[in-house]
């Protein structure tokens, strides 16, 4: 009995950061709150969406529209009104990074992209505090825990940032809620370890692997700490906060395209595509999306072929055949996805298919976002 107040007050004292508020940053800053802890931050730009409600499950429809940190905030006061709850209504960046992780005990990086997790990671090992990280995509989710007592951090496993193309997050590429609900409220039991010294339960050089699709969870062996990693190794060149956007070569959102393949001369806006679609011009538009989205929503007329098929279009004779038809009776053949992302790999993988017609080729700019925003207000967004 003695242990279980003994813990419990080590809980109140204590303050755990939680940098988002979506479908990672929900779950584990509610266990948080409900197990007690003293303080909890919400670190949180964005505003509360329709679309975020399957796997963000603080917010609520009353509250769309609202921004998440505050939508959040109430949410965790009304389960339990003695947690004191920080609302950080901004965008992480190297200017405020600094100040706002020293102001805690333990950071949870439940961010969906690529520059936030690099600057969470620089910013915790430049402040001495752990950070917790999880992501979570599709069916599959991930879960391990950097800077904590001499482990490695993330610069350790990924010195240098991936292509811009290779990135996605579960925005773009989708989720079942219950995946990001599995890994974020493991973040707060691995924040709840440390905290209470529970050095065994602690996932420092180890990464937990979920199968959504199996119900499996797998640990794996990760690396020590690098002695030659720049920022936590043992001359390290990393003293302070960089531009992370510019180091990482992408956003550090999911509000825009992150991916920049095309010139502006190969896309084309949702009104162009409308007045082509109207007029006639584009008869042939590609949809590069998977067969399950595709059948959610579609434009009319437009056909299905996921962009893993793309590179195999050199041995489709029939797809390859549909396509020389069409390109040298149409002026152009449109191209899109959800956000204007993967068909911008399309597109540049066409120009290579059928050099002779490189210029006919359009990326839709903005995917089935843009056309929903701009042309037709009740095509679904998901």
């Amino acid at each position: 009995m003695f242990c279980f107040f003994s813990g419990q007050e080590k809980l109140k004292s204590s303050g755990v950061l939680v940098v988002g508020c979506g479908g990672l940053g929900c779950p584990a800053a509610q266990y948080l709150a409900g197990c007690g802890i003293g303080r909890i931050g919400l670190v949180d730009y964005d505003n509360v969406e329709i679309n975020n409600l399957h796997r963000q499950l603080l917010h609520t429809e009353a509250n769309v529209g609202l921004s998440k940190v505050k939508s959040a905030a109430q949410a965790l006061q009304r389960l339990n009104s003695g947690v004191v709850v920080t609302e950080h209504d901004q965008q992480l960046d190297s200017l405020n990074a600094l100040e706002l992780v020293k102001c805690y005990d333990v950071v949870i990086d439940a961010s969906d992209n690529v520059p936030t997790r690099y600057l969470v990671n620089d910013a915790c090992v430049l402040s001495g505090v752990p950070l917790v990280s999880g992501s979570a995509v599709q069916l599959e989710g991930q879960l391990t825990v950097y800077n904590y007592k001499g482990g490695p951090c993330y610069r350790c496993l990924f010195p240098k940032p991936p292509p811009p193309q290779a990135v996605t997050n579960c925005g773009d590429a989708g989720v079942l809620g219950p995946v990001p609900g599995v890994i974020g409220v493991l973040e707060a039991l691995q924040a709840v370890h440390m905290l209470l010294g529970n050095e065994e339960g602690v996932l420092s050089s180890r990464l937990v692997l979920f199968d959504g699709s199996a119900s499996l969870f797998r640990t794996i062996r990760l690396r020590t700490r690098r002695s030659d990693c720049p920022v936590c190794g043992d001359n390290p060149t990393v003293t302070s906060l960089c531009d992370y956007e510019q180091f990482c070569g992408i956003p550090a959102n999911d509000k825009g395209c992150g991916v920049k393949l095309l010139c502006s001369e190969d896309r084309v806006t949702a009104e162009e595509l409308c007045c082509r679609l109207d007029g006639g011009v584009s008869r042939m538009v590609v949809d590069v999306r998977s067969p399950q989205e595709f059948e959610m929503c579609r434009l009319p007329g437009s056909i299905n072929v996921p962009l893993p098929q793309i590179g195999d279009a050199r041995h489709n004779s029939q797809f390859k055949a549909a396509v020389q038809q069409a390109i040298t009776s149409d002026p152009n053949l449109t191209v899109l996805c959800r956000r204007g992302n993967d068909s911008q790999l399309a597109v540049a993988e066409l120009k290579k298919m059928f050099p002779e017609f490189s210029d006919r080729f359009k990326d839709l700019q903005g995917g089935l976002h843009s056309w929903a925003k701009n042309v037709d207000n009740s095509f679904p967004v998901y």
